[in-house]
Protein backbone atom coordinates (compact mmCIF):
# COMPACT_ATOMS: atom_id res chain seq x y z
CA UNK A 1 0.00 0.00 0.00
CA UNK A 2 3.04 2.31 -0.03
CA UNK A 3 2.01 4.27 -3.11
CA UNK A 4 -1.50 4.97 -1.86
CA UNK A 5 -0.57 5.67 1.76
CA UNK A 6 1.94 8.28 0.60
CA UNK A 7 -0.97 10.25 -0.85
CA UNK A 8 -2.06 11.22 2.66
CA UNK A 9 0.60 13.93 2.46
CA UNK A 10 -0.93 15.45 -0.67
CA UNK A 11 -1.92 19.16 -0.58
CA UNK A 12 -5.58 20.25 -0.29
CA UNK A 13 -7.92 19.69 -3.24
CA UNK A 14 -7.66 23.23 -4.60
CA UNK A 15 -3.87 23.18 -4.59
CA UNK A 16 -3.90 19.71 -6.13
CA UNK A 17 -6.33 20.87 -8.83
CA UNK A 18 -3.86 23.59 -9.85
CA UNK A 19 -1.04 21.05 -9.65
CA UNK A 20 -2.86 18.82 -12.15
CA UNK A 21 -3.21 21.62 -14.71
CA UNK A 22 -0.66 21.39 -17.53
CA UNK A 23 1.45 24.48 -18.20
CA UNK A 24 2.49 23.68 -21.77
CA UNK A 25 0.53 23.12 -24.96
CA UNK A 26 2.41 19.82 -25.40
CA UNK A 27 1.02 18.52 -22.09
CA UNK A 28 -2.56 19.48 -22.94
CA UNK A 29 -4.32 16.48 -24.57
CA UNK A 30 -7.29 16.99 -26.88
CA UNK A 31 -8.74 20.13 -28.51
CA UNK A 32 -6.13 19.70 -31.25
CA UNK A 33 -7.51 22.27 -33.71
CA UNK A 34 -7.97 24.92 -31.04
CA UNK A 35 -4.54 24.18 -29.62
CA UNK A 36 -2.81 24.40 -33.00
CA UNK A 37 -4.38 27.77 -33.78
CA UNK A 38 -3.57 29.21 -30.36
CA UNK A 39 0.05 28.10 -30.68
CA UNK A 40 0.33 29.93 -34.02
CA UNK A 41 -1.28 33.10 -32.63
CA UNK A 42 0.89 33.07 -29.49
CA UNK A 43 4.18 32.49 -31.30
CA UNK A 44 3.34 35.14 -33.91
CA UNK A 45 2.66 37.65 -31.12
CA UNK A 46 5.96 36.72 -29.46
CA UNK A 47 7.88 37.22 -32.70
CA UNK A 48 6.34 40.67 -33.16
CA UNK A 49 6.86 41.43 -29.44
CA UNK A 50 3.21 42.42 -29.20
CA UNK A 51 0.42 41.38 -26.83
CA UNK A 52 -1.78 38.58 -28.06
CA UNK A 53 -5.15 39.66 -29.45
CA UNK A 54 -7.98 39.53 -26.94
CA UNK A 55 -9.21 35.95 -26.77
CA UNK A 56 -12.61 34.44 -26.02
CA UNK A 57 -12.79 30.76 -25.08
CA UNK A 58 -16.26 29.28 -24.88
CA UNK A 59 -17.97 25.93 -24.46
CA UNK A 60 -19.42 23.70 -21.73
CA UNK A 61 -17.84 23.90 -18.25
CA UNK A 62 -14.83 21.83 -17.29
CA UNK A 63 -13.19 21.59 -20.72
CA UNK A 64 -10.00 23.50 -19.93
CA UNK A 65 -10.68 27.17 -20.66
CA UNK A 66 -8.85 28.34 -17.53
CA UNK A 67 -6.02 25.90 -18.17
CA UNK A 68 -5.55 27.17 -21.73
CA UNK A 69 -5.46 30.75 -20.45
CA UNK A 70 -2.69 29.77 -18.01
CA UNK A 71 -0.81 27.98 -20.78
CA UNK A 72 -1.02 31.10 -22.97
CA UNK A 73 0.44 33.21 -20.15
CA UNK A 74 3.18 30.64 -19.46
CA UNK A 75 4.11 30.38 -23.15
CA UNK A 76 4.29 34.16 -23.52
CA UNK A 77 6.36 34.44 -20.36
CA UNK A 78 3.98 36.83 -18.59
CA UNK A 79 2.10 36.71 -15.33
CA UNK A 80 -1.43 35.34 -15.17
CA UNK A 81 -4.00 37.58 -13.49
CA UNK A 82 -7.33 35.83 -12.91
CA UNK A 83 -10.75 37.00 -11.75
CA UNK A 84 -14.40 36.29 -12.56
CA UNK A 85 -17.39 38.18 -13.87
CA UNK A 86 -19.39 38.12 -10.61
CA UNK A 87 -16.36 39.46 -8.67
CA UNK A 88 -16.27 42.70 -10.71
CA UNK A 89 -19.27 44.65 -9.44
CA UNK A 90 -18.20 48.25 -10.01
CA UNK A 91 -16.13 50.16 -12.55
CA UNK A 92 -13.69 50.96 -9.75
CA UNK A 93 -13.04 47.23 -9.22
CA UNK A 94 -12.13 46.83 -12.87
CA UNK A 95 -10.07 50.03 -12.95
CA UNK A 96 -8.02 48.80 -9.98
CA UNK A 97 -7.16 45.64 -11.92
CA UNK A 98 -6.48 47.25 -15.29
CA UNK A 99 -4.18 49.98 -13.95
CA UNK A 100 -1.87 47.43 -12.30
CA UNK A 101 -1.38 45.20 -15.35
CA UNK A 102 2.15 44.90 -16.73
CA UNK A 103 2.88 45.15 -20.49
CA UNK A 104 1.52 42.14 -22.48
CA UNK A 105 0.12 40.61 -19.28
CA UNK A 106 -2.82 38.19 -19.43
CA UNK A 107 -6.03 39.21 -17.67
CA UNK A 108 -8.35 36.24 -17.41
CA UNK A 109 -12.05 36.76 -16.62
CA UNK A 110 -14.00 33.58 -15.99
CA UNK A 111 -17.78 33.62 -16.48
CA UNK A 112 -17.32 36.81 -18.47
CA UNK A 113 -20.97 36.67 -19.55
CA UNK A 114 -21.90 37.66 -15.98
CA UNK A 115 -20.32 41.11 -16.26
CA UNK A 116 -22.87 43.91 -16.08
CA UNK A 117 -23.60 46.00 -19.17
CA UNK A 118 -21.82 49.01 -17.64
CA UNK A 119 -18.66 46.99 -17.03
CA UNK A 120 -18.75 45.54 -20.55
CA UNK A 121 -18.97 49.04 -22.06
CA UNK A 122 -16.22 50.27 -19.73
CA UNK A 123 -13.95 47.62 -21.25
CA UNK A 124 -14.45 48.86 -24.82
CA UNK A 125 -11.81 51.60 -24.71
CA UNK A 126 -9.51 49.47 -22.58
CA UNK A 127 -9.56 46.64 -25.13
CA UNK A 128 -9.33 48.78 -28.28
CA UNK A 129 -7.12 51.73 -27.34
CA UNK A 130 -5.75 50.79 -23.90
CA UNK A 131 -7.16 53.64 -21.87
CA UNK A 132 -9.96 54.16 -19.38
CA UNK A 133 -11.66 57.28 -18.08
CA UNK A 134 -11.77 57.60 -14.30
CA UNK A 135 -14.24 60.00 -12.69
CA UNK A 136 -12.87 61.97 -9.73
CA UNK A 137 -14.85 64.14 -7.37
CA UNK A 138 -18.62 64.43 -7.03
CA UNK A 139 -21.43 66.64 -8.30
CA UNK A 140 -20.43 69.84 -10.07
CA UNK A 141 -16.77 69.25 -9.22
CA UNK A 142 -16.58 65.84 -10.89
CA UNK A 143 -13.91 65.49 -13.54
CA UNK A 144 -13.00 62.78 -16.03
CA UNK A 145 -9.33 61.78 -16.03
CA UNK A 146 -7.99 59.65 -18.86
CA UNK A 147 -5.65 56.90 -17.67
CA UNK A 148 -3.49 55.11 -20.22
CA UNK A 149 -2.97 51.38 -19.72
CA UNK A 150 -0.15 49.05 -20.58
CA UNK A 151 -1.03 46.93 -23.63
CA UNK A 152 -2.55 43.71 -22.27
CA UNK A 153 -4.51 40.67 -23.41
CA UNK A 154 -7.99 39.96 -22.10
CA UNK A 155 -8.84 36.26 -22.11
CA UNK A 156 -12.51 35.63 -21.40
CA UNK A 157 -14.14 32.29 -20.65
CA UNK A 158 -17.85 31.66 -20.95
CA UNK A 159 -20.37 28.87 -21.25
CA UNK A 160 -22.95 31.20 -22.79
CA UNK A 161 -21.68 33.42 -25.60
CA UNK A 162 -25.23 34.46 -26.43
CA UNK A 163 -25.34 36.57 -23.27
CA UNK A 164 -22.44 38.74 -24.47
CA UNK A 165 -23.44 41.86 -26.36
CA UNK A 166 -22.36 41.80 -30.02
CA UNK A 167 -20.12 44.93 -29.72
CA UNK A 168 -18.32 43.34 -26.76
CA UNK A 169 -17.99 39.93 -28.41
CA UNK A 170 -16.65 41.50 -31.62
CA UNK A 171 -13.75 43.09 -29.74
CA UNK A 172 -12.21 39.66 -29.22
CA UNK A 173 -9.87 39.06 -32.14
CA UNK A 174 -9.60 35.36 -31.31
CA UNK A 175 -12.72 33.32 -30.59
CA UNK A 176 -12.39 29.56 -30.08
CA UNK A 177 -14.96 26.96 -29.04
CA UNK A 178 -13.95 24.01 -26.88
CA UNK A 179 -15.86 20.77 -27.36
CA UNK A 180 -16.21 17.56 -25.37
CA UNK A 181 -13.16 15.26 -25.39
CA UNK A 182 -12.96 11.81 -26.92
CA UNK A 183 -12.12 8.75 -24.81
CA UNK A 184 -8.53 8.57 -26.09
CA UNK A 185 -7.74 12.14 -25.00
CA UNK A 186 -9.42 11.59 -21.63
CA UNK A 187 -7.39 8.41 -21.12
CA UNK A 188 -4.22 10.45 -21.60
CA UNK A 189 -5.44 12.95 -19.01
CA UNK A 190 -6.28 10.14 -16.56
CA UNK A 191 -2.81 8.62 -16.93
CA UNK A 192 -1.06 11.98 -16.51
CA UNK A 193 -3.10 12.88 -13.41
CA UNK A 194 -2.56 9.40 -11.92
CA UNK A 195 1.18 9.81 -12.38
CA UNK A 196 1.13 13.16 -10.58
CA UNK A 197 -1.02 11.68 -7.79
CA UNK A 198 1.37 8.68 -7.57
CA UNK A 199 -1.39 6.21 -8.33
CA UNK A 200 -0.80 2.79 -9.88
CA UNK A 201 -3.30 2.80 -12.74
CA UNK A 202 -3.39 0.37 -15.66
CA UNK A 203 -4.70 0.91 -19.20
CA UNK A 204 -8.09 -0.77 -18.60
CA UNK A 205 -8.72 1.26 -15.46
CA UNK A 206 -7.86 4.48 -17.27
CA UNK A 207 -10.23 3.65 -20.14
CA UNK A 208 -13.09 2.89 -17.76
CA UNK A 209 -12.66 6.21 -15.96
CA UNK A 210 -12.39 8.05 -19.29
CA UNK A 211 -15.59 6.48 -20.61
CA UNK A 212 -17.58 7.63 -17.57
CA UNK A 213 -16.21 11.18 -17.39
CA UNK A 214 -18.80 12.98 -19.54
CA UNK A 215 -16.12 13.99 -22.05
CA UNK A 216 -14.79 16.45 -19.45
CA UNK A 217 -11.25 16.68 -17.99
CA UNK A 218 -12.54 18.28 -14.79
CA UNK A 219 -14.75 15.26 -14.23
CA UNK A 220 -11.81 12.94 -14.95
CA UNK A 221 -9.74 14.47 -12.16
CA UNK A 222 -12.71 14.60 -9.78
CA UNK A 223 -13.50 10.91 -10.27
CA UNK A 224 -9.86 9.88 -10.14
CA UNK A 225 -9.37 11.45 -6.72
CA UNK A 226 -12.50 9.78 -5.35
CA UNK A 227 -11.46 6.40 -6.81
CA UNK A 228 -8.15 6.90 -5.03
CA UNK A 229 -10.08 7.14 -1.75
CA UNK A 230 -11.97 3.90 -2.37
CA UNK A 231 -8.78 2.08 -3.43
CA UNK A 232 -6.94 3.28 -0.34
CA UNK A 233 -9.69 2.14 2.04
CA UNK A 234 -9.96 -1.21 0.23
CA UNK A 235 -6.19 -1.68 0.40
CA UNK A 236 -5.82 -1.87 -3.38
CA UNK A 237 -2.50 -0.74 -4.83
CA UNK A 238 -3.65 -1.13 -8.44
CA UNK A 239 -6.54 0.70 -10.07
CA UNK A 240 -7.73 -1.75 -12.71
CA UNK A 241 -11.08 -1.93 -14.51
CA UNK A 242 -12.70 -3.90 -11.69
CA UNK A 243 -11.61 -1.44 -9.01
CA UNK A 244 -12.60 1.53 -11.19
CA UNK A 245 -16.05 0.03 -11.92
CA UNK A 246 -16.67 -0.66 -8.23
CA UNK A 247 -15.73 2.86 -7.13
CA UNK A 248 -17.65 4.54 -9.94
CA UNK A 249 -20.75 2.44 -9.20
CA UNK A 250 -20.50 3.49 -5.56
CA UNK A 251 -20.20 7.11 -6.66
CA UNK A 252 -23.41 6.76 -8.68
CA UNK A 253 -21.77 7.25 -12.07
CA UNK A 254 -23.11 4.65 -14.50
CA UNK A 255 -21.42 3.26 -17.60
CA UNK A 256 -22.92 6.05 -19.73
CA UNK A 257 -21.18 8.64 -17.55
CA UNK A 258 -24.51 9.80 -16.09
CA UNK A 259 -24.90 10.66 -12.42
CA UNK A 260 -27.98 10.73 -10.24
CA UNK A 261 -29.15 14.16 -11.45
CA UNK A 262 -28.73 13.17 -15.10
CA UNK A 263 -30.88 10.10 -14.54
CA UNK A 264 -33.47 12.08 -12.58
CA UNK A 265 -33.70 14.51 -15.48
CA UNK A 266 -34.29 11.70 -17.97
CA UNK A 267 -36.70 9.89 -15.65
CA UNK A 268 -38.67 13.09 -15.01
CA UNK A 269 -39.19 13.74 -18.72
CA UNK A 270 -40.14 10.07 -19.16
CA UNK A 271 -42.53 9.57 -16.24
CA UNK A 272 -43.97 12.99 -15.39
CA UNK A 273 -44.19 14.42 -18.89
CA UNK A 274 -44.65 11.29 -21.01
CA UNK A 275 -41.37 11.83 -22.82
CA UNK A 276 -41.95 15.54 -23.44
CA UNK A 277 -41.95 18.12 -24.74
CA UNK A 278 -41.42 20.01 -21.49
CA UNK A 279 -40.16 23.56 -20.97
CA UNK A 280 -36.92 24.29 -19.12
CA UNK A 281 -38.63 26.21 -16.29
CA UNK A 282 -41.15 23.41 -15.77
CA UNK A 283 -38.37 20.84 -15.77
CA UNK A 284 -36.40 22.98 -13.32
CA UNK A 285 -39.36 23.11 -10.94
CA UNK A 286 -39.91 19.37 -11.22
CA UNK A 287 -36.28 18.64 -10.36
CA UNK A 288 -35.93 21.43 -7.77
CA UNK A 289 -32.81 22.63 -9.57
CA UNK A 290 -31.88 26.02 -11.04
CA UNK A 291 -32.67 26.30 -14.74
CA UNK A 292 -29.23 27.83 -15.41
CA UNK A 293 -27.55 24.80 -13.83
CA UNK A 294 -29.60 22.43 -15.95
CA UNK A 295 -28.89 24.36 -19.14
CA UNK A 296 -25.16 24.96 -18.53
CA UNK A 297 -24.03 21.78 -16.82
CA UNK A 298 -26.39 18.86 -17.43
CA UNK A 299 -28.03 19.47 -20.79
CA UNK A 300 -24.94 19.90 -23.04
CA UNK A 301 -23.70 16.34 -22.45
CA UNK A 302 -27.18 14.81 -22.69
CA UNK A 303 -27.77 16.67 -25.95
CA UNK A 304 -24.36 15.69 -27.29
CA UNK A 305 -25.02 12.03 -26.53
CA UNK A 306 -28.45 12.22 -28.13
CA UNK A 307 -30.37 11.33 -24.95
CA UNK A 308 -32.59 14.42 -25.12
CA UNK A 309 -33.48 16.88 -27.85
CA UNK A 310 -34.43 20.55 -27.84
CA UNK A 311 -37.53 21.54 -29.79
CA UNK A 312 -39.47 24.83 -30.07
CA UNK A 313 -41.97 23.37 -27.56
CA UNK A 314 -39.38 22.13 -25.07
CA UNK A 315 -37.17 19.15 -24.25
CA UNK A 316 -38.08 15.66 -25.40
CA UNK A 317 -36.66 12.26 -24.55
CA UNK A 318 -35.10 10.47 -27.54
CA UNK A 319 -35.01 6.76 -28.26
CA UNK A 320 -31.43 6.76 -27.00
CA UNK A 321 -32.51 8.34 -23.73
CA UNK A 322 -35.29 5.78 -23.35
CA UNK A 323 -32.78 2.98 -23.96
CA UNK A 324 -30.53 4.39 -21.20
CA UNK A 325 -33.44 4.42 -18.75
CA UNK A 326 -34.35 0.83 -19.59
CA UNK A 327 -30.73 -0.34 -19.33
CA UNK A 328 -30.06 1.40 -16.01
CA UNK A 329 -33.37 0.26 -14.51
CA UNK A 330 -32.64 -3.36 -15.45
CA UNK A 331 -29.04 -3.26 -14.22
CA UNK A 332 -30.18 -1.57 -11.00
CA UNK A 333 -31.86 -4.78 -9.95
CA UNK A 334 -28.43 -6.40 -9.69
CA UNK A 335 -26.07 -5.83 -6.80
CA UNK A 336 -22.87 -3.88 -7.58
CA UNK A 337 -19.76 -5.89 -8.28
CA UNK A 338 -17.75 -6.48 -5.11
CA UNK A 339 -14.03 -5.83 -4.96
Amino acid sequence: MEKLIALNEAPPDQMMENHLRPLKFEDFPGQEKVKEKLQVFVHAALQRKEPLDHTLLYGPPGLGKTTLARIIAETMGVKFRGTSGPAIRRKGDLAAILTTLKPTQILFIDEIHRLSSDIEEYLYSAMEDFFIDIITGEGMGAQSVRFHLNPFTLVGATTRTGLLKAPFRDRFGIRERLDFYDTQSLSQIVKRSALILKMNLNKEGAEEIAQRSRGTPRMVNHLLKRIRDYAQVKGKTLIDRKMACYALDQLGVNRFGLNQMDMELLQTIHTKFSGGPVGLDTLSAGLNEESDTLEDFYEPYLLRQGFIQKTPRGRILTEGGQAVINTVNNSGKKTPAQV
